[in-house]
């Protein structure tokens, strides 16, 4: 007999975007990390099955979001909702200064393709120092979580990874929040990123 919640994960995926920030009780977070650059700050969660990122920079607030159950949060600062099915691209651009473009993928693996690619993002994740949740559903089948965040002076990249037995499915998310710099003369010197690990004071 068949997994009647074989299609579920793949059906109900999406990516939010906002424009505001959102409160973390929303989201079960299992790990987190914070970015602070002169030019911009950057705060990315982890929780099972999904992830999210908020960026600010000069007054301008984009958050990123990734999870099954959409119905949970609030529509309120809403700027897209992107089903995570198949290929999909998305830009958005914030005012004067900031452009964000986002592109994800999704596949449906059999069962020994599906451990495969698990064990290849468990290792990758630890090789990455990135976020993780991981957990096995009702039938023992392991499920995992990734995101892996770089910053650079004026853009910040971020992939997402999630894997879902229910399905086989591999959902892969690439997002990219640039920062649209003024004219040579007008910069300022900025300074490198810095990278909170998890756990740290975010105070």
């Amino acid at each position: 007999m068949s997994n009647p919640t074989k299609a579920t994960s793949l059906q109900t995926y999406h990516m939010l975007v906002f424009r505001k920030a959102l409160h973390p009780e929303f989201f079960g977070i299992e790990g987190r990390n914070r970015i602070r650059h002169e030019d911009y700050e950057a705060e990315s969660w982890i929780f099972r099955g999904g992830h999210s990122l908020r960026f600010q920079h000069n007054g301008l607030c984009v958050v990123e979001v990734v999870l099954e159950a959409v119905e949970q949060i609030p529509d309120r600062g809403l700027v897209a909702t992107l089903p995570c099915a198949g290929e999909r691209d998305h830009e958005e651009r914030f005012g004067e200064q900031l452009v964000y473009m986002t592109t994800m993928q999704t596949e449906t693996l059999s069962d020994h393709l599906y451990i495969g690619t698990y064990k290849e993002m468990l290792q990758h994740s630890r090789d990455s120092d990135s976020l993780v949740s991981m957990w096995t559903d009702e039938y023992g089948k392991p499920n995992l979580s990734v995101l892996d965040v770089q910053a650079t002076r004026s853009e910040l990249h971020l992939q997402g990874y999630h894997l879902r037995s229910d399905c086989g499915l591999v959902l892969r998310t690439q997002s990219m929040f640039q920062i649209v710099r003024e004219p040579e003369g007008k910069k300022k010197a900025g300074a490198k990123p810095s990278r909170v690990s998890r756990g740290d004071d975010l105070d």
